[in-house]
């Protein structure tokens, strides 16, 4: 694999606009796979909560990965589809949305924020659905060591939910 041309760390306010321009140009509508579009505000107080991790390249955001606490989303229909099927350690936390930029995929972007949210949080179990549709998703979490352990529909859509401990 090659060395990851990008610097991952903990995301700042500064870093909010090209998290919001990133996860518009990936929503559903415009041929992506991210299930929910979060607003300035919520990103803003799930990046005070828990870690938002982003990667930096070229001055630009090219990745993040989103993680929330149980409560913070919980008002988030297909987020309590999730804890539905599977409700995970009393101290769980919510993994995602993550998204690399599409010229970024398959450089080690994902496997190095995850790498960095796990350092920032031991021993905590992360809980994450991802739509059955979407293989490559499916194949880089299962590669990160994430372990299947539920499924749910939602809005006509097969997800399976993925479980691991930081």
């Amino acid at each position: 694999m090659a060395e990851i041309p990008t610097d991952i760390g903990n995301a700042t306010e500064v870093d909010l606009d090209g998290i919001l321009e990133l996860q518009e140009v990936n929503q559903m509508a415009r041929g992506g796979t991210l299930s929910a579009r979060l607003s300035r505000e919520r990103i803003a107080a799930m990046m005070n909560a828990m870690p938002l991790i982003v990667a930096h390249s070229d001055g630009r955001i090219t990745g993040f990965l989103m993680t929330t606490t149980r409560e913070m989303n919980a008002d988030l229909p297909i987020v309590q589809a999730m804890f539905a099927a599977y409700q995970g350690a009393a101290d769980a936390y919510v993994y995602g949305p993550i998204c690399v930029e599409v010229a970024e995929r398959g450089k080690g972007v994902a496997q190095a924020m995850f790498t960095e949210l796990r350092r920032l949080e031991p021993g905590r179990e992360g809980i994450l659905f991802i739509r059955r549709d979407n293989a490559a998703s499916l194949r880089a979490h299962a590669r990160m060591g994430m372990r299947e352990v539920a499924e749910f529909q939602f809005n006509g859509f097969d997800f399976a939910v993925f479980s691991y401990v930081g």
